[in-house]
């Protein structure tokens, strides 16, 4: 007879409770699942807050796919201004991707429109493609389950993401191009100290190993947010998740922020990092990682026996942070600050994190069919960000053939890091400064300072991809391009 531990089966019955109170149309298919971008309040700290959000069919924020189920959707527009979504990690038709007029124009207020392919699994994301309607949370999870997520013995927690600012995402985004966002900003936030050192397999990161001495001449943060979010919701009221203890949480992170890369702290909890962008790699242990923008993370976390465990999010360079609480029951959930006593340290500047990916599935070795460098540049003041030397308007698209092997290598020789995300394919990184080896699956990837890092990819249909910096400021004054897919 075949056992089945206690955590197995209340995440069975809590499967086939859901699978029970699916509508008909969503178990068979034989509809769209309802997706509106719409408002909605949020307490911050508070004070009421109007913000936009993606909400799905049960009125919570996304949509969470079963194996094989087919992403068949009818996004409405509940807004007052026209709007489109992207549907981030996926590799959908062209014509479906979500970025205004390429090639399909926006939808007007009260329109909507059908989108129906088959979707890539993992933890994903799904935003609005204009830069200000992101800043004002226009965004929410995309997870599509794989067959042995139903099958382990662990909980699914999401942990989304945000940085926000009771301004208007437009006053936010004047603020930060025209230079007045740099008037009093903490300058010692604004460049770190890197030397990050190496423990075992991840900057294995314990608080200890966070610390370094090498003097660094990043800027990181180019806004101060009026505060950092995990699941909508700030330290000051935490949402608690419930677990059995010395259960096994797969905990999925979303970096929707806008402008903000994170550190996630498991703290007392041994955690392995099992998958970044929707795909698996080698299980990495550690109990710190970090998330570039638009970035996302899996990672599997051993609960040591009963109580509550908070999971921060550390906003790099500044003391900042949010996060959830992983708690059983009974347990007595102690109040976090939203400030560290110390400012975490940059993300990632030498690459330490990227460099010991391994994906567990590599792409296929085959010829290189063509090599471009894609060359990141720009400057705070002015605040002007580009690509091969052009803003947007001016683009020069970086060419390829459907089918064809291409490398491309993100040469950044400006002053901030800058997450590179690429629509319609997955690529894996090849090689860091000059270093080759197989590394991580991905769709976006952060680029440091004075670093090259070259990632590989099949080109596939042929048709106009964004290519882009995820910093959304970044993105907005000019650093996005086309990688343009001929037919062979």
């Amino acid at each position: 007879m075949t056992q089945i531990s206690r955590r197995g089966f209340l995440a069975a019955s809590a499967a086939m409770a859901t699978t029970l109170s699916m509508p008909g149309f969503a178990r068979g298919q034989t509809a769209a699942l309802a997706l509106r971008a719409t408002r909605r309040t949020l307490d911050i700290e508070g004070r009421a807050a109007s913000v936009m959000g993606v909400l799905g069919p049960d009125g919570r924020p996304g949509l969470t796919l079963d194996p094989g189920q087919r992403f068949a959707v009818r996004l409405e527009n509940q807004l007052d201004v026209e709007t489109l979504i992207h549907w981030h990690g996926q590799i959908p038709p062209n014509a479906q991707d979500g970025v205004p007029n390429l090639p399909m124009p926006p939808l007007a207020p009260g329109e909507s429109r059908d989108y129906d392919f088959a979707p890539m699994p993992g933890t994903h994301w799904m935003h609005s493609h204009i830069p200000t309607q992101e800043l004002g949370m226009l965004a929410a999870p995309l997870i599509v389950r794989r067959p042995e997520d139903l099958a382990a013995d662990r909980q699914e927690v999401v942990m989304f993401l945000h940085d926000f600012s009771f301004k208007a995402p437009e006053e936010v985004m004047e603020e930060i191009t025209s230079g007045m966002a740099m008037q009093g900003m903490d300058h010692g936030a604004m460049s770190a100290m890197g030397g990050m050192r190496m423990d075992g397999a991840m900057a294995g990161m314990d608080h200890g190993s966070m610390t370094g001495s090498e003097p660094m001449t990043a800027d990181l943060n180019d806004y101060d947010f009026d505060a950092y979010l995990a699941n909508d919701r700030t330290l000051s009221d935490p949402e608690v998740v419930s677990v059995e203890p010395g259960g096994r949480v797969l905990l999925r992170v979303i970096n929707a922020a806008a402008a903000t890369t994170f550190w996630i702290d498991s703290g007392t909890a041994p955690a392995r990092l099992v998958a970044v962008d929707g795909h698996p790699v080698q299980p990495l242990p550690g109990r710190r990682f970090a998330a570039a923008m638009a970035q996302r993370l899996d990672i599997e976390i051993d609960l040591p026996g009963g109580g509550a465990f908070p999971i921060l999010a550390l906003r790099e360079g500044a003391v900042e942070r949010t996060g959830i609480v992983l708690a059983s029951k009974g347990a007595q959930v102690e109040k976090i600050i939203g400030t560290a006593g110390q400012a975490a340290p940059a993300f990632d500047l030498k690459l330490e994190q990227e460099g010991i990916l391994r994906a567990v599935s590599p792409l296929a070795e085959r010829a290189v069919d063509r090599k471009q460098m894609v060359m990141l540049g720009g400057q705070m003041e002015p605040y002007v960000w580009t690509i091969d030397g052009k803003v947007w308007e001016e683009r020069q698209p970086v060419p390829a053939i459907s089918g064809e092997r291409v490398e491309l290598m993100f040469h950044n020789m400006s002053s901030m890091g800058h997450p590179m995300h690429l629509h319609g394919h997955v690529f894996q990184v090849v090689e860091i400064n000059g270093v080759r080896f197989s590394g991580a699956l991905r769709d976006t990837v952060y680029v440091p300072p004075m670093a090259a890092v070259t990632v590989a990819l099949d080109a596939g249909e042929a048709a106009r991809w964004m290519l882009h910096c995820h910093q959304m400021p970044h993105l907005a004054s000019g650093m996005m391009t086309e990688f343009a897919v001929q037919a062979g």
